[in-house]
């Protein structure tokens, strides 16, 4: 089983990356946040190894916590690789958590290959699973949660305040609550 690559990035594109390490160049799999970060050389990714009957692939995070996130996901009946690595792609862990801890479920099927049936069905198998094990700081999240609760006392829609939530880029409760009024204002 690999778990991580360290090695030298060979070529890149937002759906993969050549990875040469040792001599051996292996293609792995990242998610949009993944190409994102990717530094322009050396790089170091943990890794999800899938062995099919056809195939043996991996697929690649620079970010543990995407990584538990991912094999979270495939574990859920319907939901693939392709899938998981979409809602990788669509969200990071913690803005996922946030939808999930809201059951916002147009939130879920924002991401691309995913419809009414399989966002339920991931609503529900999520429901319950400790958001806390994929997201990368409590501080952080719990500042989401905070600012959802304010926003929410303020009347509007939890759909709403995820989908706005999930835009913003502050750390603590006060800038999260400001970004997301003037999103919410605009809507």
């Amino acid at each position: 089983m690999i778990v991580g690559l360290k090695g030298t990035i060979e070529h890149k594109e937002p759906s993969f990356a050549h990875i040469e390490v040792s001599g051996v160049i292996y293609e792995v799999f990242i998610s949009l946040q993944t190409f994102s970060a990717l530094p322009k050389t050396e790089v170091k990714l943990f890794t999800s190894h899938i062995i099919r009957e056809d195939a043996q692939l991996l697929y690649g995070f620079l970010d543990i916590s995407e990584k538990k996130l991912f094999e979270r996901l495939i574990k859920i009946s319907g939901v693939g690789p392709k899938v998981a690595m979409a809602i990788c792609s669509t969200y990071t862990p913690t803005q996922f958590a946030t939808v999930i801890n809201n059951k916002d479920m147009n939130g879920v099927k924002k991401v691309p290959g995913i419809g009414p049936k399989s966002a339920g069905r991931i609503l529900v198998e999520l429901n319950g699973f400790d958001m806390e094990l994929v997201a990368p700081s409590a501080p952080q999240n719990l500042a989401f949660s905070e600012a959802s609760e304010a926003l929410e006392s303020l009347g509007f829609k939890k759909d709403k305040i995820s989908k706005a939530l999930s835009k913003c880029e502050g750390n603590d409760t006060a800038s999260l609550v400001k970004e997301a009024l003037k999103l919410l204002q605009t809507v």
